[in-house]
């Protein structure tokens, strides 16, 4: 098996995009590799337009569908090389969406370009991730340079990017901020056993005014993320701005593994998958540990208004 090869390619127009892109997907086509693009819909246009009929070879997706959260997006990696995997080299160019992301969703995104470098390590994809400097910030493309052990613009050869920081330092900065407390209108109660944390979650949805499979759902994810986290613990839910909030938290727990429910289920049960489930579930799984225990926050999307 081929070593992981994870580039950055920091570019400023659609010509540098293209010189990038058609050697690195020919040279892959060439050489029978399988072939993924998941970028920008103006990008897979260029693309399409530079590759000709080659184009129908390539697997190819808008970004933005691509896994809208981090672990679905991690998630579908993963899966698209398990399916290739009898090839000796799997190529993908990725380029996140940055545009319009809040600053939490920012750092997620960064969280998740550098923990790529721990969850596919034993893959043999080669995957370049396109960085637009016409339109994300410097901060962002600083930090590519940080998540990429090296930098690609050939989309053939690759230089080491002197910035390149552990995945394990990096993940640790993104989760160094404590978690803000819960407001004084949060419900809490001690759980001991773990179907009660479905009840407990489901109530508190339907009053806070999220029903039917929405509530069932926050309700599955609480359970599973409270599988992973173990017995007993204090839950607490409440909403915030177009958002209902979900809190685990265990004494005397230590959560050691910052990727954990970022890999998908596989033919045997492992005690992370509940996790994983919870994170394909939720806009926003946050997991810390201190030296009382553990938490995982959880949160899903809030009641809507309704019209008509």
């Amino acid at each position: 098996m081929e070593p992981m090869i994870h580039q950055a390619c920091l570019y400023g127009s659609d010509q540098e995009f293209l010189e990038m892109a058609v050697p690195f997907v020919r040279d892959g086509l060439a050489d029978g590799e399988p072939v993924l693009v998941t970028t920008t819909s103006g990008n897979l246009e260029l693309l399409g337009e530079a590759l000709g009929g080659d184009a129908a070879q390539v697997d190819h997706a808008e970004t933005a569908y691509y896994g809208r959260r981090t672990a679905q997006r991690a998630t579908a990696f993963t899966r698209y090389w398990r399916r290739n995997s009898r090839h000796r080299r799997v190529r993908i160019l990725a380029e996140p969406v940055w545009q319009g992301r809040s600053a939490r969703d920012v750092l997620a995104w960064k969280r998740m370009e550098s923990g790529l470098n721990l969850l596919l390590d034993d893959t043999g994809i080669w995957m370049i991730c396109p960085y637009d400097l016409r339109s994300v910030g410097a901060g962002i493309a600083e930090d590519a340079l940080r998540t990429h052990p090296s930098v690609c613009a050939d989309g053939r050869t690759g230089r080491p990017s002197g910035s390149y920081a552990d995945p394990l330092d990096f993940i640790g900065g993104c989760d160094a901020a404590p978690l803000p407390a819960p407001p004084p209108d949060a419900t809490s109660a001690p759980i001991d056993e773990i179907n009660d944390v479905r009840r407990f979650v489901t109530d508190e949805a339907y009053r806070r005014g999220l029903a039917g499979e929405h509530a069932s759902m926050l309700a599955v994810a609480a359970h599973e993320a409270a599988r992973y986290l173990g017995m007993p613990l204090t839950a607490g839910v409440w909403a915030g701005f177009g958002a209902l909030i979900c809190d685990l938290r265990r004494p005397g727990k230590a959560v050691s593994d910052p990727l954990a429910g970022f890999r998908p289920p596989g033919p045997i049960e492992r005690s992370e998958d509940g996790l994983w489930l919870a994170r394909q579930i939720c806009d926003h799984v946050d997991v810390r540990a201190d030296a009382a225990g553990s938490t995982i926050r959880l949160q899903a999307a809030g009641p809507r208004l309704q019209t008509g």
